[in-house]
């Protein structure tokens, strides 16, 4: 499911950093965004609640909602035109939280997955922080979170969740 998740999560960050550098429109992000919070959405539910669930499951359904919620509040704030503050804030949350989560997940890492996995972690805290700067303290950073979103988008999502879905990554 790691693939599939990542996947999709790499096909928004890519299409919101593409937004963020104005290639895309305010109206038309929105749809990416609820998708793939859908998408996100069902596999919590899934691994929280479904026939497997245990407690690496649940806790890997809870870190996988933070992306969830991200994804659907700037759909939302699209579509009813709020300013951002509120998922800046969030934005700040989720990226204290990943500090230990990168920290976690780099001392369990023996594979060079484990160790890509950890990067990725890293790379997402920074730019959910970089989220918490353009959007609750209103720094004009777009251009420059737009090149790291879409730059994330490919080498923490995109590409890994391409080997995972191929079986050419473990």
């Amino acid at each position: 499911m790691l693939g599939l998740v990542l996947f999709f999560v790499g096909a928004v960050l890519c299409l919101n950093g593409l937004w963020l550098l104005g290639r895309i429109g305010d109206n038309e992000i929105s749809i990416i965004n609820y998708l793939v919070g859908g998408i996100t959405l069902l596999a919590c539910l899934f691994l929280a609640f479904g026939p497997g669930a245990d407690a690496g499951s649940i806790k890997a359904a809870a870190l996988t909602l933070l992306f969830t919620f991200t994804y659907l509040w700037v759909a939302a704030n699209r579509t009813n035109g709020a300013d951002g503050r509120g998922l800046g804030w969030f934005s700040l949350f989720v990226a204290i939280t990943a500090v230990p989560v990168t920290l976690q997940t780099l001392a369990g890492a023996n594979t060079t997955w484990g160790y890509w996995f950890a990067i990725c972690w890293a790379a997402w805290a920074f730019l959910w922080f970089l989220f918490f700067v353009l959007l609750a303290l209103k720094k004009p950073i777009a251009k420059f979170v737009g090149g790291v979103t879409l730059a994330e988008g490919v080498f923490t999502g995109w590409l890994p969740g391409y080997l995972l879905l191929n079986g050419l990554l473990q």
